[in-house]
């Protein structure tokens, strides 16, 4: 299909060959190491258990636990199994990506270029290898993405993407908290540009709008409703627990109950960090580092070093267009990512990780690859820069790829050494 709003041929083809690409990377070794590490302590134990109809780690919701302790009872209790989630949203989130960026700015080399960014950034990557909630969260949360941005460029299909952008954004914020302050975005640009377009008659009006023919009560429903109701239905299976059930007409009960919990802890902790730490890649986070499968293998959550501080020079590149020249596609990536990462900025949890800026990252690849393509547009030596920073982008990927993947180091314990390139990465 070519889309209406663009000359260029639609890049799905490929983006999907990067997509397939990237799977074949993440399913190399994936059951290594066998045994459970970092964060899978907490919620592969809470899907063994979830299996029992036992609750544990109820200060986070359930959905990402649910399709593990699934995956679980399907293809049995291994490595491989409890990260085949993660590996498959991976994909399936890089691709839904990719569509984003598409539907957009209706730049073809713009969608390829983020495709790549996004594939060879850490972040994605190594979530996309471990049995956590991030990338079940991230996956839903581009996939509802996609949805809402091809609703915009495809009127005509807009209601019916609405209503599947509203779901999935309902099954993103049951998978992980940290995907909700972009959920109000979407409801707000709708209010706004309904008000801009139709003034004191905007309630009503079918016309104007990022959606033409759907009135705000009608978006209120698919945007606000509907995502709040399947949030709701993912806890299902804790309604009928023999044990301790969650109370399905007390929400806010159970509510406050999680955030109880998420603010209980208080303790210091070594990797411990704070977002404009994220901001500059300047603090780390080991996942990983031992004697594993008979060898010396780790995992270090960093960001791609060139990708993290190019973005930020695209960053600035972007506020200044998008103020110069009103670009829509700039203007909702800026909003996206300042509006993810601004929510741990403010947020009143004591103890924050890198980890934390998996969403913010995303986007901001998305606005590196639009500056790259606007560099590759100009008739200049500027032109170059847009071959060098893929090229750039990649090659870190490739001299990180052993201490993001497991893979066996060389030379015992300390092969760490040489990737050390800043303090805090240690």
């Amino acid at each position: 299909m070519q889309a209406r709003f663009s000359r260029d041929q639609d890049p799905a083809t490929w983006c999907g060959a990067i997509t397939i690409f990237f799977l074949a990377l993440v399913w190399w070794r994936l059951a290594i190491p066998h045994e459970i590490y970092f964060d899978e302590v907490h919620y592969v134990n809470a899907a063994r258990k979830q299996l029992d109809h036992i609750r544990v780690n109820p200060e986070h919701p359930m959905l990402a636990k649910t399709i593990l302790a699934f995956m679980i009872e399907w293809l049995g209790d291994r490595s491989l199994v409890w990260r085949i989630p993660s590996a498959l949203g991976g994909a399936l989130g890089l691709f839904a990506f990719s569509r984003i960026v598409w539907f957009a700015s209706g730049s073809a080399r713009a969608a390829i270029i983020a495709t790549v960014l996004l594939a060879t950034d850490f972040f994605w990557f190594i979530h996309s290898r471990i049995a956590m909630l991030d990338m079940t969260m991230a996956s839903l949360a581009m996939l509802a993405g996609w949805q809402l941005a091809a609703a915009i460029r495809l009127p005509r299909q807009g209601r019916w993407r609405l209503a599947l952008g509203g779901v999935l954004m309902g099954l993103s914020l049951g998978a992980k908290w940290s995907v909700a302050p972009l959920l109000a975005l979407p409801g707000l640009a709708f209010l706004i540009l309904k008000i801009r377009d139709n003034g004191w008659r905007f309630l009503w009006a079918r016309s104007g709008g990022p959606v033409p023919g759907i009135t705000l009560p009608e978006a209120a429903l698919w945007l606000g409703l509907a995502p709040l109701a399947v949030y709701w239905a993912t806890f299902w299976p804790a309604f009928h627990w023999a044990a301790r059930p969650v109370n399905p007409w007390d929400p806010i009960g159970w509510h406050q109950h999680m955030l109880m919990l998420q603010d209980s802890v208080k303790k210091p902790h070594p990797y411990r960090s704070v977002w404009y730490q994220w901001v500059t890649n300047w603090r780390a986070i080991w996942y990983l580092y031992k004697e594993v499968e008979g060898a010396q293998r780790g995992v270090v959550l960093i960001g791609n070093p060139f990708a993290m501080y190019a973005g930020l020079v695209a960053l600035v590149w972007a506020a200044i267009e998008a103020v110069q020249r009103r670009r829509k596609d700039l203007i909702a990536f800026i909003a996206l990512y300042v509006c993810s990462l601004m929510f741990w900025a403010l947020s009143g949890k004591p103890v924050q990780f890198i980890y934390h800026y998996l969403l913010p990252s995303t986007f901001l690849m998305a606005i590196l690859a639009l500056a790259l393509d606007a560099a590759g547009q100009r008739k200049d030596r500027w032109r170059r820069l847009m071959p060098i920073g893929i090229g750039l982008c990649v090659l870190m990927f490739v001299v990180f790829y052993p201490i993001i993947s497991a893979f066996p180091l060389c030379c015992g314990r300390p092969s760490f050494e040489f990737w050390m390139w800043l303090p805090r990465w240690r």
